[in-house]
């Protein structure tokens, strides 16, 4: 709200008419501020179609039990709102991954058997999948609920380990005995055996299975425990297929003969439960189906009580998550807030804390899994998580210290107790050093130089999911090579331009470590291979687009060992010529084109500008990548393009393109993600670009651009400091959307960037917008820094 005016009836106000003036305005202030609930502008939906591929159902902070609803279309995190079927309800889910469906074990599914005859009842994937409601999807924190067309209603919430299933069955229905069955299975169908144990009088199951990470290499073991309550059990056993019997009450299965996929698991009926409501208890354990009992009955011990204060007690732990954060929206729409906060929320679903359920070796460090894919994450979502939550990103940066020292190289990308595929550098050295220069504490940074050291010099037998390939080629010609004789180590031979440029600037980021270790040496030698990336820069290479010369010349290429140049079309790999894939398609560069990756090189921008002829050719070079479809704003490697302006001089603009994406790409509509969500890397985009930033990862930069909000303040974890971005000015129709001045503490800041400080020291950011541009942040000196050209 705003203050009362100064004038009364046109007269002066008095000393006590302000008091009563200003007491009047905090009160009302208080009041407001007492009102606010975060949780009302949390939107687990967004981006539940159109590719987003998010998680929407029931999670803690980190949690590892995550019910919700699967569905037999787009089905990646379980459920998605593209009117498909529902198939199930499982306890485990990731969320915002590619390729594969993950997780989604264990599916339980309730029906009613036609005629009260099992045999009748559906008891294969296709055979059972059954509409829902659309209008009755419920998705809130902590709490998440469905009613398939047939009358049944689901409701579920988890604690960390366990999920719990109310199963509301038709009144109408009341003579006959209600049936839910467990599938021994995942989304995708990767088990590769698996068991069952029904108990004769509880109906209890329990088992395990053995399963495939959906984007890595190896398997793993996932144990389960389900409990009924609620309603006696009239009779169970196992299935087959389709075929269900009382006996055997033990089932063990494999997968099946050539492409013939068995299809099994356990099924209990009951008699007419009160209420019509069947309530149902897993736990979920990757250690024992002892534990995964144990954990069930620890975290949920009144199963037929325990509902609402499972929800209750999700949803304060997401208050307490959230409530570093504060924000004063000015008028900022509803929308924009939740679009906001449901970004800071999904940043929290995925790494998910495993500690105590890691069965290859015991530590003190908190184990964090399901990293879906550093490649994606450590440009936006670990930096968010630095400042909004930097005790559990310590954790974080710790954990891929130990998986080091257990398992022998850091992880590119982790997930199911498995390595996943690498998919361009060896990026988890960019997450360890962007923790270095922010002073994330109780690391040991020895420990972290001595794995990043290992990834830039010792090529792995298998560097598909770990370290670096071409360590030969890189150490000789100082570039990845086209079509690469690479005999100590096996991976997908391609990317040589992605990998070049991602190998340059993991160099970079180990020099930085080195030069703050005091390690010279190890500083000057990495430094200088942070300049590779020029060994593919083909200065009279040109593009033409939809047979017209772009205007533009100068691209990197792909180059052969002996020196000579290949070639790839700029725009392959971009909305205008089609996706690449590492699996399927695989290229020279991964998942976007050379016009995209062009822009890629943070530690030397300066540089990159003067290659492309000076700052008036890079914007407009940034205009037609951003005005043309070749930018894919549903993939990373473009999140730092919309703001390269500040590099040229012209940070007003970054701000201008910024909002071509908010809200177009990224709003709060079921649709609302331009793409998938990369296990929050979307929404930790979105966050920033709301905030009023953006981090350029490893280093200790932040980018400055104009906030959406009036005022946001965050409290830092560590040293219990708060740091204020104020807007003087704000425009909720923003149409002032350029920066005119700002203020650190009251003191001018002519740069268009700023430092971690200003969350560690609590420092107040002031900034002052206006409808044109102005020349702040234009100068060269006051622009981000840039690794000075020594060749």
């Amino acid at each position: 709200m705003e203050l009362p005016a100064a004038r009364i009836r046109g007269s002066p106000p008095t000393s006590l008419t302000w008091i009563l003036l200003l007491c009047f305005y905090w009160f009302a202030r208080a009041a407001a501020d007492s009102d606010f609930d975060v949780l009302q502008y949390i939107n687990p939906l967004i981006g539940s179609t159109n590719g987003g591929n998010v998680f929407a159902g029931a999670t803690r902070p980190y949690g590892l039990a995550k019910p919700v609803a699967n569905v037999d279309g787009a089905n990646t995190g379980g459920f998605s709102t593209d009117g498909s079927n529902i198939t199930g309800f499982s306890s485990v889910h990731d969320s915002g991954t590619g390729g594969n469906p993950s997780l989604g074990n264990f599916a339980l599914f309730p029906q009613l058997c036609p005629s009260d005859e099992v045999d009748a009842c559906q008891f294969r994937l296709g055979d059972r999948a059954t509409p829902y409601v659309a209008s009755s999807v419920v998705a809130s924190p902590g709490h998440f609920s469905v009613e398939l067309t047939n009358g049944i209603k689901t409701e579920m919430t988890s604690s960390d380990h366990a999920a719990l299933y109310h199963f509301q069955f038709p009144a109408s229905n009341s003579t006959q005995h209600s049936l839910v069955l467990l599938d021994l299975s995942d989304l995708w169908q990767s088990r590769q055996n698996a068991s069952v144990s029904v108990d004769a009088t509880t109906g209890q199951m329990r088992g395990n299975g053995t399963f495939l990470p959906s984007f890595g290499a190896g398997s793993y073991v996932m144990h389960f425990c389900v409990d009924f309550y609620g309603a006696d059990v009239f009779d169970n056993g196992v299935w087959v297929n389709n075929r269900a019997g009382t006996e055997p009450k033990d089932l063990y299965v494999t997968r099946g003969f050539n492409l013939f996929y068995i299809e099994a698991g356990g099924w209990v009926r009951f008699n007419n439960p009160a209420n019509s409501t069947l309530t149902a208890r897993m736990g979920i354990s990757f250690i024992s189906t002892e534990q995964a009992c144990n954990r069930a009955e620890t975290e949920i011990p009144d199963p037929l009580n325990d509902f609402d204060r499972l929800v209750t007690e999700t949803q304060d732990a997401w208050r307490s998550q959230l409530s570093p954060i504060t924000v004063t929206p000015g008028g900022a729409s509803t929308d924009l807030q939740t679009n906001f906060w449901s970004g800071v929320y999904r940043s929290m679903i995925n790494p998910q804390n495993y500690t105590g359920e890691n069965p290859k070796w015991d530590s003190d460090v908190p184990y964090f899994d399901s990293y879906y894919c550093l490649w994606d994450a450590f440009r936006v979502q670990h930096p968010l998580l630095t400042i909004v939550d930097p005790v559990a990103q310590g954790q974080m940066v710790n954990n891929l210290i130990d998986i080091y020292q257990n398992e022998g190289w850091l992880p590119d990308c982790h997930m199911s107790l498995c390595d996943g595929w690498t998919q361009g550098g060896s990026n988890a050295d960019v997450v360890l050093v962007d923790a270095w220069v922010k002073n994330l504490t109780g690391i040991d940074w020895n420990h972290a130089l001595e794995a990043i050291v290992q990834d830039a010099e010792v090529e792995p037998l298998e560097w598909s999911y770990h370290g670096r390939g071409g360590l030969q080629s890189w150490k000789s010609l100082n570039y990845i090579p086209y079509l690469d004789y690479d005999p100590i180590g096996f991976g997908t031979n391609s990317r040589s331009i992605s990998r070049t440029l991602e190998y340059a600037y993991n160099d970079y980021c180990l020099a930085t470590l080195a030069e703050g270790l005091g390690k010279t040496d190890l500083y000057d030698k990495y430094i200088q291979r942070s300049t590779n990336w020029k060994n593919l820069w083909r200065e009279d290479q040109t593009s033409i687009i939809r047979g017209n010369d772009s205007g533009f010349t100068g691209f990197f290429q792909p180059k052969y060992m002996n020196g000579t140049w290949g070639y790839q079309d700029p725009i392959a790999c971009s909305a205008l010529a089609g996706f690449c894939s590492l699996t399927t398609n695989p290229s020279e560069t991964f998942e976007a084109s050379i016009w995209q990756y062009q822009f890629l090189v943070p530690q030397q921008i300066s540089s990159l500008i003067n290659f492309m002829g000076g700052d008036e050719s890079f914007i407009s070079r940034l205009d037609y990548f951003h005005t043309s479809g070749l930018a894919d704003i549903s993939n990373e490697p473009v999140f730092s393009t919309v703001y390269l302006y500040h590099y040229a001089g012209r940070p007003a603009l970054s701000t201008k393109r910024l909002h071509t994406y908010i809200p177009s790409a990224f709003n709060n509509t079921n649709g609302g993600l331009p793409g998938n969500d990369d296990s929050g890397s979307m929404g930790a985009f979105v966050a920033f670009g709301l905030l009023g930033l953006f981090p350029i990862a490893g280093q200790n930069v932040y980018l400055i651009s104009a906030p959406f909000f009036e005022e946001v303040s965050i409290k830092n974890g560590l040293t219990g400091n708060t740091a204020t971005i104020k807007t003087v000015g704000f425009d909720p129709s923003y149409e002032n959307i350029y920066i005119q001045n700002v203020t650190v503490n009251g003191e001018a800041w002519t740069r268009n960037w700023i430092g971690h400080e200003l969350f560690t020291q609590g420092w107040t950011l002031e900034i002052t917008l206006g409808s044109s541009e102005s020349g702040w942040g234009t100068k060269i000196e006051d622009r981000p820094p840039s690794l000075a050209d020594t060749s």
